[in-house]
């Protein structure tokens, strides 16, 4: 019986496109394709997401690789690309839904910084879970079993009685290994909304 529904953030919630969000402050095409190659180079992404590079840091090493002219806009879309990002539609309705019709309950897991996780009250749709759980303040990324273990721990659940949707094939083989059932989310809130509302109505009959 599944009691516990986990979500990712990014392109499980919301949208995450950074050729997006560069377009909301560049119009310029060669200087938004060298802002999004470098603002979001996941050389700096995965180390903010695993805490060991502060926003500052990450900041600096991005300049170095920017003409000064656009320094001000790397700034820009560093701190303030959270609130540059739509909500997938269906989504958050979904969440409430299960809570509502099952009674599940419902957390976020997701590799992000510290400064997403010290501003999340500004992100609306988060207020649907439980509990929030992100890599860089735990310590833990996924796939490591460490962070799925981290998860059962600070939630208190039963991976046996949990279903982690995540759009990475990586992060929910992690999540099977580790024993939690695994959904490979494909952008169809519709689809999923299908698949979990028969699991869920299985798991009361």
């Amino acid at each position: 019986m599944i009691k516990n529904v986990v979500f990712d953030f990014g392109q499980v919630m919301v949208h995450f496109v950074p050729a997006h969000m560069v377009a909301q402050s560049v119009t310029d095409k060669e200087d938004a394709a060298l802002l999004e190659e470098v603002v979001f180079d996941r050389l700096y992404w995965d180390r903010l997401d695993a805490g060991t590079i502060s926003d500052e840091e990450a900041l600096s090493a991005m300049c170095a690789r920017l003409p000064e002219r656009l320094h001000g806009v790397a700034r820009e879309l560093h701190y303030d690309w959270i609130w540059r990002i739509p909500e997938i539609d269906g989504m958050r309705k979904l969440v409430q839904d299960i809570k509502r019709d099952f009674g599940v309950r419902t957390f976020l897991l997701s590799n992000i910084s510290t400064y997403f996780a010290e501003n999340e009250a500004k992100i609306p749709c988060l207020v649907e879970f439980e509990k929030r759980i992100y890599s860089a303040v735990c310590g833990y990324v996924k796939p490591s079993a460490e962070m799925y273990g981290y998860l059962c721990r600070e939630c208190e659940i039963d991976p046996k009685e949990t279903i982690f949707i995540d759009d990475s094939e990586k992060n929910i083989r992690g999540a099977v290994a580790f024993g939690i059932h695994g959904y490979l989310f494909d952008g169809d809130a519709s689809r999923l909304r299908t698949y979990l509302y028969e699991i869920l109505k299985d798991g009361r009959s």
